[in-house]
């Protein structure tokens, strides 16, 4: 049976600020992500099971990346902890704000990193990841594929 690949998108909002970046980016602002899931696998030859001819059900697929990754970065802000950023996050939070700190600079780079990690924890084992892509704006994304990992 050959590899299959299958791929789920998903959006949500966040906003962060790169801290001693030397552009705007250094300012708190936000992005509509788009996330593009992409796995690979044998879809399933057993006529008996109920997920007869899937790679995996994009119900699973969704479940796995809603929960670990859109759930919590949807609508939150994201800084790094070793900035002084974490004085404005402590105030946020305060306030009621959803404020992840990451153990990274929050470029759509380090949280494509970030996300495969969390991805490939909760797959099936004869599921494996293939590729992600974080889309930041219109024209700008960073990619991650397995095959350069």
């Amino acid at each position: 049976m050959s590899n299959i690949r299958i791929t789920k998108q998903f959006n949500f909002e966040t906003g962060h600020a790169l801290y001693g970046y030397d552009g705007k980016c250094r300012n708190v602002h936000g992005h509509s992500y788009k996330l593009s899931v992409t796995v690979i696998g044998k879809p399933i030859t057993d006529t008996s099971h109920v997920k007869l001819g899937m790679v995996i059900d994009f119900g699973d697929l969704k479940k796995i990346v809603k929960e670990d990754i859109v759930d919590i970065f949807d609508h939150a802000t994201v800084f790094n902890k070793n900035t002084p950023h974490v004085e404005l996050a402590k105030e946020l939070t305060d306030r009621g704000h959803n404020v992840i700190l990451a153990a990274y600079q929050p470029t759509s780079e380090n949280m494509v990193i970030d996300f495969a990690a969390k991805i490939k924890a909760r797959l099936p084992k004869d599921i494996s990841l293939f590729s992600l892509k974080l889309q930041e704006t219109d024209s700008s994304f960073a990619e991650w594929y397995a095959s350069d990992n």
